[in-house]
C-alpha cells in the first residue's frame, strides 16, 4: 500500500510522495516531489488490482501504457492545452506516469464558484471552449478519439486561467471501426457511446467528442447544470448499469431521449444574454455539437472554431 514519503524511481529520477490527490476506478494520483519540481504522479492501484479479474487488470495495464505512449508522442507545441507528460516507468511492474502539477480540475472550479454565487463569465467560457478543441484536435491529429470528456478530466493551471486535457486510457484510434466495448462516463456521452447498437457494442468516431463538447459548453454557460440527456444517462447507468441503456429506451418508447430540450436552450440563451449578446450563435454551435446523430454534428474542430469565432464576432462592440 502507498504511503506518504514512498520513494518511486522513474526513469529520469526519483519521486517522493507527499499527499494523495485523487483516484479513479483503477489509478491513484499523489502530489510528489521529483528531481525538478513537485509533479503529480499517476499510478495503477494496486488494492483495486489485487482484486480484479485477470482480464480487467490486463485492460487497466494497457490502459496505462496507452496514456504514456499517447503522451510521449505529443511535439511540445502540441502540448498546450494537452496535460505534460515529466517522465514515465514503472512500480511494481505496474505502469507509472510523472505528469505537471496543475491546480485542479474544471468541475471543481465550476462547483466553488456556483456555491460562492459567482457566474462564470461568458467570454471566459468561449475561451474554456475553444481550448478544449483544440485539445480534441490533436487528440484526432494523432489518431485517436478521446471518448471521456467531462470536467473532472480538465485541469486548470492557475498562472493563466486555461484548461489542459487529462487521462488518456479510454482513447481509442481513430483507424478501428470496429464497433467496440462500452467505455467512458455514462453522464457525458454522446447517444451512440451510451446505447448500444443490435449485438451490443458501440460504434464511436470524433465526432462522438463533439457531443460532449456540447454537452460541456452547456454546462459551462448554465452554471454547473448538466443536460438532462446526460444526467438520466447517468442515472440509469448508476442504476443498472449495462442494462440502463435499454431501461432507458424503454421509458421513452423505445426512443433516445432529447439532446437539447426547449427549457433547457432557453436557459442557455438567458444566461448569454445577461452578458451581453452572441446568444443566438452559441446556440446555433451548441446544437451542432448535441446532434442526436453524429453525421449531423461538425466533422472537424476547424469548423467548430469557425463557429466560436463567430460567437465572439457577435459580441464585439461595433
Amino acid at each position: 500500500m502507498l504511503q506518504a514519503d514512498a520513494i518511486i524511481t522513474l526513469d529520469a529520477g526519483r519521486y517522493r510522495l507527499r499527499a494523495p490527490l485523487a483516484s479513479s476506478s483503477y489509478g491513484v494520483i499523489w502530489r510528489a516531489s521529483g528531481p525538478r519540481a513537485e509533479v503529480a504522479l499517476k499510478l495503477v492501484n494496486c488494492q483495486q488490482m489485487a482484486r480484479a479479474e485477470p482480464a480487467q487488470r490486463q485492460r487497466w495495464i494497457a490502459s496505462a501504457s496507452k496514456e504514456i505512449a499517447f503522451l510521449r508522442a505529443l511535439e511540445p507545441w502540441d502540448e498546450r492545452h494537452i496535460v505534460r507528460l515529466l517522465d514515465s516507468g514503472a512500480h511494481g511492474a505496474l505502469p507509472v506516469m510523472a505528469l505537471e502539477l496543475l491546480d485542479g480540475d474544471l468541475g471543481r472550479h465550476v462547483a466553488t464558484e456556483r456555491n460562492a454565487g459567482r457566474p462564470i463569465a461568458f467570454n471566459q467560457v468561449l475561451a474554456w471552449l475553444s481550448q478544449v478543441n483544440q485539445a480534441l484536435a490533436k487528440v484526432h491529429q494523432y489518431g485517436w478519439r478521446y471518448l471521456d470528456l467531462k470536467p473532472a478530466n480538465l485541469l486548470l493551471d492557475a498562472r493563466d486561467g486555461s484548461v489542459k486535457l487529462a487521462d488518456f486510457g479510454t482513447s481509442r484510434p481513430l483507424a478501428e471501426r470496429v464497433a467496440h466495448a462500452y467505455s467512458g462516463s455514462a453522464n457525458w456521452q454522446a447517444p451512440e457511446q451510451f446505447f448500444p447498437n443490435p449485438q451490443g457494442r458501440f460504434d464511436t468516431d470524433a465526432r462522438s467528442d463533439y457531443f460532449a463538447l456540447g454537452a460541456m459548453f452547456y454546462y459551462l454557460v448554465s452554471g454547473g447544470v448538466q443536460l438532462r440527456f446526460c444526467s438520466d444517462c447517468g442515472a440509469a447507468y448508476r442504476a443498472f448499469e449495462g442494462a440502463g441503456a435499454a431501461q432507458l429506451l424503454a421509458q421513452h418508447g423505445g426512443q433516445v431521449p432529447v439532446t437539447l430540450r426547449a427549457d433547457e436552450a432557453a436557459l442557455f440563451l438567458h444566461r448569454i444574454a445577461r452578458q451581453g449578446s452572441g446568444g443566438p450563435d452559441a446556440l446555433a454551435l451548441l446544437r451542432a455539437l448535441l446532434a442526436p446523430e453524429r453525421q449531423q454534428r461538425p466533422c472537424h474542430g476547424l469548423e467548430i472554431s469557425r463557429m466560436i469565432g463567430a460567437i465572439r464576432a457577435a459580441r464585439s462592440p461595433t
